[in-house]
């Protein structure tokens, strides 16, 4: 069951919700957490699908805001509030703004949000480069974004170390799990001191750059990257005392695992779509203090990041920064 608002405002878009939960006996006390996902309409359909696919995983009042036309002249809001439908089994709002509230979501959302529970916010697309610029980000004890999405995805993971705070994760970083628990396994039945590290990847992939830097805070040892044709992370080797220890990748949906002087294994090491990743992301709600670790190891800093241990909302007129622009131009 739902019900579609048209150029409605939060306050309806609060009462309509609470009508559908008395209508499908829905109770807010279950829901683990509220998820909040940023998007625009391009990829609302993505967000949708992967938004649904971790909901299923873990019970959440699901709020996507599509900020369609920011530049609009006038402020709208189009609300679709759900239960149980397309959206999956628990309770979702998807609001798209325009013009100026789309600047201003918090005013919509925040009233939206589960009582009692944590609130995680996602940016599906290219990460905001402060995320107190964003006050869905600064009102979240978990913020999730993904740098391989940004135009230049090392440069904006390098942006999140220097905007790092507790709760800040990645999903460049979930990439990296099932290849992280596969050389934690192999690594386990290896004796000696380790020397040397390489990691093979696409060129600017920010799941290498944190898969090298988890692997320098492990080993003690430099981590060497280098570039590769393929797609995402194709090889990792780790040399030990008289031995060397290579996993690659191929293609497909398996590894091949390489040690001196035993035979080859194979083992799985499938790609996960979005919703699997989002999904990992949400099953933690304390900081990543490995993905801390990792991030200040990717760019050269040995010691762990130590930010502030949280945000203020810092206003940002998109409008203005544009009409400045314009004025140097000319």
């Amino acid at each position: 069951m739902g019900r579609t608002l048209w150029d409605t405002t939060g306050t309806d878009v609060v009462k309509a919700l609470a009508a559908e939960r008395r209508a499908a006996g829905s109770v807010s006390s279950g829901l683990a957490l509220t998820l909040v996902v940023v998007t625009d309409e391009k990829r609302v359909a993505e967000a949708e699908q992967a938004a649904v696919r971790a909901a299923e995983q873990h019970p959440c009042r699901l709020l996507i805001v599509v900020r369609r036309r920011p530049d609009a002249p006038e402020p709208r809001l189009d609300a679709e509030v759900a239960i149980g439908d397309r959206l999956g089994p628990g309770e979702a709002v998807v609001m798209r703004m325009y013009g100026r509230l789309a600047l201003h979501a918090e005013s919509v959302v925040l009233p939206l949000l589960a009582p009692d529970a944590p609130v995680v916010t996602w940016w599906n697309g290219a990460p905001p480069e402060l995320i107190a610029h964003d006050p869905l980000g600064v009102s979240a004890g978990r913020r999730v974004t993904d740098s391989a999405a940004a135009p230049d995805p090392l440069a904006a993971l390098r942006q999140r170390a220097a905007d790092y705070v507790p709760g800040d994760t990645d999903l460049a970083w979930a990439r990296t799990t099932l290849w992280r628990g596969l050389l934690a396994s192999a690594f386990d039945s290896v004796s000696g001191k380790p020397h040397a590290a390489a990691v093979v990847a696409e060129h600017g992939s920010p799941s290498a750059a944190l898969l090298a830097g988890w692997l320098q805070t492990r080993l003690g040892v430099p981590v060497e990257r280098r570039d590769h044709d393929g797609k995402g992370v194709s090889e990792v080797s780790i040399d030990v005392e008289g031995t060397r220890l290579v996993v690659s990748r191929s293609g497909g949906s398996s590894a091949t695992l390489t040690r001196t002087d035993q035979p080859e294994r194979v083992m799985p090491l499938p790609r996960r779509d979005l919703g699997d990743l989002l999904a990992e992301e949400l099953r933690r709600l304390d900081a990543d203090e490995p993905y801390a670790e990792a991030l200040a190891a990717a760019f050269g800093d040995d010691t762990p990041l130590s930010p502030p241990k949280g945000r203020t909302h810092i206003w940002q007129d998109p409008a203005q920064e544009r009409g400045s622009e314009a004025g140097s131009a000319s």
